[in-house]
C-alpha cells in the first residue's frame, strides 16, 4: 500500500469519525461513558466535548507520528524496506481506533444490547495478527519492532526475533479472537498471558541469540 493510499483512506476515517461526532452531538449525553470493566459495566466517564473529538484527536496525531518516524530514524533505508506493510499497518491501527470510537458512540446512543469487550477483543485479535506479519517483515530501525538492545545491535538477531517474534504474535492474536467470544475473563486471560508470555519470550531469546553471535 502506497503512503499516498494511506493518507487517503486515514484521513477519510478520521473526518467521517469527526462528522459523525458532530452530526450525534445533540443526541450524546452530557457525560459519556468512555471505559468499561471485564463485565461491561461502565466504570469511566468523560465531558461529551471529549468524548466526540478525543479518539479523532488521538488518531490524527498517531497518524502524523507515523509519517514522521520514517524520517527522523537513523535506519530509515531499512524502514523503506517494508514500508507498503508498513503503510497497511497504519491503516488498521487507526482503523481499529475509529472502529472503538463507533462503539463507543454506539453505547452512549442508548444501544447496550451487545457487549464491548464482546466486540473489542476480537478486534484487538486482527491486530496483532497484522502486527505479527509486519514483524516477520520488518528491517532493524529504532522505532518499529522488536526494539532491545541486542536486536538493535545485530542484524542477525533482529531478523531472528522477528521471525519468531512475528509468528507468536500472529498465534496470539488468533487466541485473542477465539477467547473474545467466550467472554468475561476467559477472553482476557486469552489476550494478556499470550502478550505477556511472547514480550517476555522475545526478549530473552534476542538477549540468547546475541550471546551466541558473540561467542561464535
Amino acid at each position: 500500500m502506497t503512503t499516498r493510499l494511506t493518507t487517503i483512506i486515514v484521513l477519510t476515517l478520521i473526518l467521517g469519525a469527526t462528522i459523525t461526532g458532530i452530526f450525534l452531538w445533540n443526541q450524546l449525553p452530557d457525560q459519556m461513558a468512555s471505559h468499561w470493566d471485564v463485565n461491561d459495566q461502565v466504570n469511566g466517564y468523560m465531558s461529551r466535548f471529549w468524548g466526540v473529538f478525543l479518539m479523532p484527536v488521538l488518531s490524527m496525531g498517531l497518524f502524523l507520528l507515523f509519517l514522521i518516524i520514517p524520517n527522523i530514524d537513523p535506519l530509515k533505508a531499512n524502514i523503506a524496506q517494508f514500508r507498503e506493510t508498513f503503510n497497511l499497518f497504519i491503516t488498521f491501527i487507526i482503523g481499529f481506533m475509529i472502529y472503538i470510537y463507533a462503539l463507543t458512540l454506539r453505547w452512549n446512543l442508548g444501544h447496550t444490547d451487545s457487549g464491548i469487550g464482546t466486540a473489542i477483543l476480537p478486534a484487538i485479535g486482527v491486530l496483532f495478527f497484522m502486527i505479527g506479519s509486519l514483524l516477520r517483515k520488518a528491517k532493524r530501525n529504532f522505532f518499529i519492532g522488536i526494539r532491545t538492545p541486542w536486536t538493535l545491535s545485530s542484524d542477525f538477531v533482529w531478523n531472528e526475533t522477528h521471525r519468531i517474534g512475528g509468528i507468536l504474535f500472529m498465534a496470539s492474536g488468533l487466541l485473542a479472537v477465539i477467547g473474545g467470544f467466550f467472554g468475561g475473563m476467559i477472553a482476557i486471560w486469552s489476550l494478556m498471558a499470550p502478550m505477556f508470555g511472547t514480550t517476555i519470550f522475545l526478549v530473552v531469546y534476542s538477549f540468547v541469540l546475541y550471546q551466541r553471535e558473540t561467542k561464535a
